[in-house]
């Protein structure tokens, strides 16, 4: 009998795009999708052992104090789950360990580098090295992007994938790394799957508008070592039907946005690997 797929989306403190998340999980053919409050988890109503698909949306976490998601980030380090002898880390962990799927998107992304998650040298899922830092621009960003994919990268969600054009929707989205040796290995690694770029996908843009933020080396987004963690700044799940299209009544284009096919891989991955 096929697997069921059960997908989460954590929503609470300032998230802004569970709704769309969800609906991509759905589309995607996850059987079941939940979109939970951070404090049902923290009240141990519900649990992320009881899910394959972790989904970290956009939006604006404790109203970015501290800076994007710090302050998400340190709840999740610290704070113990009621009525167990656990803190919420340790779910994300056991998660990460059983070989399930962890997509962060803008603020989620931002979430998964503060928490060390991303890049998760050597297993290590607590120790930040990276981040993600106020755009060049010195403004909020609302535009859309090219984005270049990495065939060589172990991402499971950008498999098969040729070219992505996404919104980004970000004040803090500017990828850098602790020093240049963490951004070499991230890239002897593979583990920069997408690439802000320009409108022919031929090469890896470093100017503004097309790298709306500034990120060194283009960078989009980052997988940990075995593809089943991912973050991104551009939204996938902004783009599912062809009316998301900023160009959609001047322009002919299949049904289906690109950004379902992000979607698409990690449930059916899930389903095909039986996790």
């Amino acid at each position: 009998m096929p697997k069921r797929v059960k997908s989460i989306v954590i929503t609470g403190n300032g998230t802004n795009c569970e709704m769309e998340m969800a609906h991509a999980c759905r589309l995607a053919g996850s059987d079941e999708v939940d979109i939970v409050h951070i404090s049902m988890l923290l009240y141990g109503e519900k649990s992320l052992d009881d899910y394959h698909f972790l989904n970290l949306p956009g939006g604006f976490l404790d109203g970015d104090d501290l800076g994007s998601a710090k302050a998400g980030a340190n709840r999740i380090l610290h704070a113990k789950v009621k009525g167990k002898s656990e803190i919420l880390y340790d779910q994300f962990t056991r998660f990460i360990a059983q070989g399930k799927l962890i997509l962060g998107v803008c603020n989620g992304f931002q979430l998964l580098v503060k928490l060390g998650m991303l890049p998760g040298f050597d297993g290590d899922y607590r120790t930040q090295t990276v981040t993600l830092t106020f755009n060049d621009s010195g403004r909020f960003e609302d535009r859309w992007v090219y984005l270049w994919i990495n065939h060589d990268s172990p991402c499971i969600f950008t498999r098969d994938i040729g070219e992505l054009y996404l919104p980004v929707r970000h004040g803090e989205g500017k990828f850098i790394t602790k020093d240049e040796d963490i951004l070499e290995r991230l890239h002897d690694s593979r583990q920069v799957p997408v690439h802000y770029s320009h409108h022919d996908y031929v090469d890896i843009a470093m100017d503004y508008p097309a790298n709306p933020n500034g990120s060194i080396d283009g960078i989009a987004g980052i997988c940990n070592s075995t593809g089943r963690i991912f973050g991104l700044m551009p939204h996938p799940e902004a783009y599912l039907h062809c009316t998301n299209h900023p160009r959609w009544t001047r322009e002919k284009l299949p049904e289906e946005g690109m950004g379902l096919d992000i979607f698409r891989n990690a449930v059916d991955f899930v389903r095909r690997e039986n996790i």
